[in-house]
């Protein structure tokens, strides 16, 4: 195992979030099965007292959760030089291949914590508490994510060893290779740019409708984006984003935008993304429980405020992306 500040700060960082996972989910269990709104019993006072402990603690865990997957990225980038052959945060990742593993669900754990971190900031202001029974039992599928996730990082940073020969970006982003990435990479460039400006227009389009409209549409609308713009994000990252910041037609890793040689801009840029799909799965998921009694004015309040914040964060990944489009002289075609 590498002693990397970072390495050190995911491990310690994940089995806390674990046991504090697994302990809101056992103690959230009680609450989900005899959780009664309507009743004064001396069962449902101690509950109540217990909803706020157990908030308090998943809240905690799943805002850092959500932070571990940039200090997760950070790392990678960050110990690549301690490998030979690695370049960028890719060569890390292929030292164990695990690695990847790890960033997956944590992909995976981010969007399912942020859904999680939406409906709790609901039901905590709503004085009937709608979705305490809802929210407990997504726990059941967020404890067990975190573990799975705090096995994998221990199993991939135990098998890493400094001088390691490994592979990187050159290679796996290679279009002689048979892969995911490698398929991503070999996108037309051309293609990736319309479906690319099509999405973010219909994105943001849909954001600022649903800021001046009460339409339910436009919110499901959202939900149902959310995750697929995710998606093409990443593929014209590697597709064409990638190679307007390097120049280079044949370099499309999405990791080396993140070294201090290109300011540091992927940073900014995943952020960007990240955020402004984040706050857009928000606003849609919400509009499934305004049906709920006493949910209305406060899911309409979240909303507004959500869709703002996902078009911030909308537009500052939009920028980033066309900028090197527009103000540079390199051409892939």
């Amino acid at each position: 195992m590498i002693l990397h500040p970072g390495v050190l700060a995911l491990l310690l960082s994940s089995a806390i979030v674990s046991v504090m996972a697994l302990f809101a989910a056992f103690v959230g269990a009680s609450i989900a099965k005899h959780w009664d709104i309507t009743s004064s019993s001396e069962l449902q006072l101690t509950l109540e007292k217990k909803t706020y402990l157990v908030a308090t603690i998943i809240n905690t865990a799943l805002a850092i959760e959500v932070l571990s997957l940039f200090l997760f990225v950070f790392t990678a980038d960050d110990i690549h030089k301690l490998f030979l052959g690695a370049m960028c945060a890719t060569g890390s990742l292929n030292a164990n291949p695990v690695g990847w593993y790890v960033l997956y669900i944590k992909i995976l754990t981010f969007l399912i914590s942020s859904a999680w971190l939406f409906i709790n900031y609901i039901d905590q202001r709503c004085e009937n508490y709608p979705l305490v029974k809802f929210k407990y039992k997504l726990l059941y599928v967020i404890a067990p994510l975190i573990l799975l996730d705090f096995i994998l990082t221990l199993d991939y940073f135990s098998g890493l060893k400094p001088e390691m020969v490994t592979t990187c970006c050159s290679s796996l982003f290679s279009g002689d290779e048979k892969s995911v990435a490698s398929a991503l990479a070999a996108l037309p460039v051309r293609p990736m740019m319309y479906v690319f400006y099509i999405a973010t227009f219909i994105m943001l389009t849909s954001l600022i409708v649903s800021l001046k409209t009460k339409a339910a549409v436009f919110k499901y609308l959202l939900f149902a984006l959310s995750v697929p713009y995710l998606l093409i994000s990443v593929a014209s990252v590697i597709s064409f984003i990638s190679i307007y910041y390097y120049e280079l037609p044949t370099h499309h890793c999405p990791f080396d935008l993140l070294q201090g040689q290109y300011n540091y801009v992927g940073y900014p840029l995943y952020a960007g993304l990240f955020g402004s799909v984040a706050f857009t799965m928000g606003t849609g998921i919400a509009e499934f429980f305004k049906t709920l009694q006493g949910t209305t004015e406060v899911i309409e309040k979240a909303q507004k405020r959500w869709a703002l914040l996902a078009v911030i964060f909308l537009i500052v990944f939009a920028t980033l992306s066309v900028w090197p489009v527009l103000f540079t002289s390199f051409t892939p075609f």
